[in-house]
């Protein structure tokens, strides 16, 4: 494997591969989530969209790399390692802090002068201009950090309870809360690219206002949607939610159809679902 290869597979997991896919999906994933969370968004897209997991530093197979705690200096780097993976259309999905990572990243592709995405999809993440109304974690005590997770949900119990476990998943957790709460956006002339907002109507960490707010980021369509569940209702209902990511992908690339889906309902149409009972994958 040369170093291009190398560096390429040590970033993306692609666990299905759909050589035929006329559309990439890079996900990126949440405070310390990893790959894996994207392994069935894979399978349920393929063959007509080849997603590509992001795996960042500090996790899964690269658990003894340092993790990145700004996201000035992770967005470089993820670009450089993606890069040529864009050899055909592609769009961009985050979650939470993924999110935020997803639209530094669709930037500086464009400062580049690379190829641009055909859409981008941010979930639970309040627009990048708005300030956090949490109080900051990641230099937080030890307790207060893990208190915050157990609040959120989406961390089995008995890991939050395993002091061993915990103390070696606490400096990525650090580093990957401080991406998000030392970020400070700065003025940019808004994406091309049509961006698709999704929420968790029972999510903490977001208002239907502080979703809509996305709209001053892109110079066309940003469609947003409201679906039952929390913060984690990306992974919770994900099933409810896959006819709507399929859509906006067909949309941006005809020939990425697939399989026949309707578009989600729109906030101002209620809520999509009913209220999931599943915990992270």
């Amino acid at each position: 494997m040369d170093a291009l290869a190398g560096r390429r597979a040590q970033w993306g997991v692609v666990w299905q591969r759909a050589p035929e896919a006329q559309l990439r999906l890079f996900c990126l994933p949440h405070t310390g989530g990893g790959a894996a969370v994207y392994r069935w968004w894979a399978q349920q897209l393929a063959p007509a969209v080849e997603v590509v997991a992001i795996r960042l530093p500090g996790r899964e197979t690269r658990l003894r790399e340092a993790p990145y705690a700004r996201l000035a200096d992770l967005a470089p780097a993820l670009v450089d390692a993606v890069e040529p993976w864009l050899d055909r259309p592609h769009a961009w999905l985050g979650h939470s802090m993924g999110a935020l990572i997803a639209f530094e990243a669709c930037h500086l592709l464009r400062h580049r002068d690379l190829p641009q995405p055909r859409r981008l999809f941010v979930t639970g993440r309040r627009a990048p201009h708005l300030a956090d109304r949490e109080p900051p974690v990641h230099d937080a005590p030890a307790p207060n950090l893990v208190a915050r997770l157990r609040a959120l949900g989406g961390t089995p119990r008995e890991v939050l309870e395993d002091d061993a476990t915990m103390s070696a998943l606490l400096p990525m957790l650090r580093a990957d809360y401080a991406v998000s709460e030392t970020y400070r956006w700065r003025s940019a002339p808004a994406l091309d690219c049509p961006i698709s907002v999704l929420g968790g109507a029972d999510d903490p960490l977001t208002t239907v206002d502080e979703l809509q707010a996305w709209r001053r980021h892109t110079t066309t369509e940003c469609t947003v949607r409201l679906f039952a569940g929390g913060h984690f209702f990306l992974h919770e209902a994900r099933a409810r939610i896959l006819p709507a990511i399929r859509a906006d992908l067909t949309f941006a690339c005809p020939s990425a159809a697939g399989r026949p889906a309707a578009p989600g309902p729109s906030v101002t149409s209620g809520l999509a679902g009913t209220t999931p009972s599943g915990r992270l994958p």
